[in-house]
């Protein structure tokens, strides 16, 4: 089973909790067992698992990667001048793999699944591929 999402994103960097949309697609597929692969169809924006309790994590990773990729770089040679937004995309990673389990994601605690925008605001896509256990 597979699916397409869009999410439109309303600032230049941020990272939106797609967890609760993940899990209620699952609920509406019934498959109990598998594995779970989101994607980001964008070199720009990536899918990271992290801290969903506290918003201050959101705020600190996304000040830290600023502070490893600036946005303005004077030896950056892309053409769109957007060089650090993909650095950051290969750093988070364009994907996750997550296990099903009990018809629910296998997550810890505090975690949740973001789509991390580095590049908006815009309109984004990921595709999400649930794979049912046998």
């Amino acid at each position: 089973m597979q699916k397409t999402f869009s999410i439109k994103t309303t600032r230049h960097a941020d990272m939106l909790d797609i967890t609760s949309k993940l899990e209620e697609w699952i609920y509406e597929t019934g498959v109990e067992e598998g594995i779970l692969v989101v994607s980001s169809l964008h070199t720009t924006a990536g899918i990271t698992v992290n801290e969903n309790a506290d918003p201050d994590v959101k705020t600190d990773m996304l000040m830290r990667l600023d502070e490893i990729y600036p946005w303005d770089h004077a030896k950056d040679r892309h053409a769109e001048g957007n060089t650090a937004a993909h650095l950051k995309t290969s750093t988070v990673g364009h994907a996750q793999t997550l296990i099903v389990a009990e018809g629910k994601l296998v997550l810890g605690t505090w975690q949740g699944v973001y789509f991390c925008e580095f590049d908006g605001p815009r309109e984004r896509k990921y595709q999400v591929k649930l794979i049912a256990a046998d």
